[in-house]
């Protein structure tokens, strides 16, 4: 009765869990939402026995205002990893193919599996960045979709917008191109392109972002895509009705108008996240530009799944990859607690 392809399908593979410990492996704020947005949350919870607008007319104009786009160029969806299975089922199906780099979220290739296409992950580059030259040369007649995560989930690095203008231009025009930036709000760079910016400039290229990240609403599930109308209208297409709760979409909308609130929790983990970089440099750490480190394989001198066990025995939980480890970045307390751990767990390993 079931698919017999599911059986090759990878299980999405959540954060560790454990309340007596640290948790930095899922890339969540260790701040609660702001008082003003849980107050929003706590009375739409008055009316939890309707349903929610499906269409989430208020939120999507309210996101159209802060992006400077049209209510028609705005949808919403249970977090940005929905709007990407929902970008896969729109363009892909059995015979085509979606390009994406690698290591890099790993849902990518679960959503393309599970709409029947065929996955194409393309290396990261020796430095840990997505290889846009690698990606353009990856697209064939059959490509239908391309994924770029900037910044990157896992590696924390960025792409800049002299890389992505070269390779838009390789591109072909009936490829949709999607630029998720679910932690856009932690990237001070100020080299990266916008999504924003080159929504207007592509009509093939479709922004990700999330409440879920930097707002603090990851509980929550609401993120948001915006790109050229007729894309967004094939996206609501193939969405879930009634995906975004109304508990959500009025914690969303409260959390738009706080903007200096969120400049000042972003700053913190800028702070944080530039002691862990010094911490982490000689293991061969990449600058980031998210609220989370990156640490490669080869400068662990052990497996990272077994580093990240050490880690874990010091009631401190990251994420292990094949390739490496990432940490969350959150506050001061949480960073001294995983400098701690990681200076007994190395010591253990050495």
């Amino acid at each position: 009765m079931i698919r017999k392809d599911l059986s090759q399908l990878p299980a999405y593979v959540p954060g560790a869990r454990n309340d007596a410990a640290v948790k930095l492996s899922s890339n969540e704020s260790a701040e609660a939402p702001l008082p003003s947005v849980r107050s929003a949350m706590a009375k739409a919870l008055d009316s939890v026995n309707r349903y929610p607008d499906m269409g989430a007319v208020e939120l999507r104009e309210a996101l159209a205002a802060h992006l400077g786009l049209t209510v028609d160029q705005v949808a919403v969806g249970t977090g940005s990893s929905a709007l990407c299975q929902q970008l896969v089922t729109l363009a892909a199906q059995p015979g085509d193919e979606v390009v994406f780099p690698w290591r890099s979220f790993e849902a990518y290739p679960i959503f393309v599996q599970i709409a029947g296409a065929t996955p194409v992950a393309v290396p990261l580059t020796a430095d840990h960045r997505v290889d846009l030259p690698g990606l353009a040369a990856a697209v064939t007649e059959r490509t239908r979709l391309v994924f770029v995560c900037n910044p990157n989930n896992p590696t924390a690095t960025t792409i800049t917008g002299e890389e992505w203008a070269d390779f838009m231009e390789r591109v072909p025009g009936d490829v949709i191109v999607a630029l998720d930036e679910a932690y856009f709000e932690y990237n001070l760079s100020g080299t990266s392109p916008i999504a924003t910016e080159e929504v207007l400039a592509y009509p093939n290229v479709v922004g990700l972002r999330t409440f879920s990240k930097a707002y603090g609403l990851a509980g929550a599930r609401v993120g948001y895509a915006f790109g050229p109308a007729p894309l967004i209208e094939a996206l609501n297409k193939v969405a879930v009705p009634f995906g975004v709760s109304a508990v959500a979409q009025v914690g969303a909308i409260a959390s738009l108008g706080l903007d200096e609130e969120l400049r000042t929790r972003v700053a913190e983990t800028a702070r944080q996240r530039e002691r862990l970089g010094e911490a982490l440099r000689d293991y061969g750490s990449p600058a980031s530009q998210t609220n989370f480190v990156w640490i490669p394989a080869g400068s662990l001198g052990a497996d990272p799944h077994e580093v990240a066990a050490r880690l874990a025995a010091e009631n401190v939980l990251v994420r292990a990859f094949p390739e490496g480890i990432r940490v969350t970045v959150t506050n001061a307390a949480e960073t001294d607690a995983f400098l701690a751990a990681w200076d007994s767990a190395r010591s253990r390993l050495t």
